[in-house]
């Protein structure tokens, strides 16, 4: 029995699809910053692909929930301004 094989395309006229794959990257984006929190040159990395990965409006937004993120973090306060200089 042969099964249907689907083929997802990211070129969707639809609104939703098209605003559903960002918002996705960028949860996982701080899903995965969280996790990485422990150690500062993990955080760093993991910063540095996020900045590649999500788009302008997201950058700010990732960098106002890094503000709120490190206030009790100081070894991470400084990798704020990488989300910054990438705007």
């Amino acid at each position: 029995m042969c099964l249907p094989i689907f083929f997802a395309t990211f070129e969707s006229s639809n609104p939703k699809t098209l605003y559903f794959m960002p918002r996705a990257i960028f949860k996982y984006t701080k899903t995965v910053l969280k996790k990485v929190s422990f150690n500062a040159e993990l955080f760093y990395k993991e910063l540095e692909k996020a900045v590649e990965k999500l788009l302008p409006h997201e950058l700010t937004e990732l960098e106002l929930w890094l503000i709120e993120f490190t206030q009790n973090k100081p070894e991470l306060q400084s990798y704020v301004l990488v989300a910054n200089d990438y705007k």
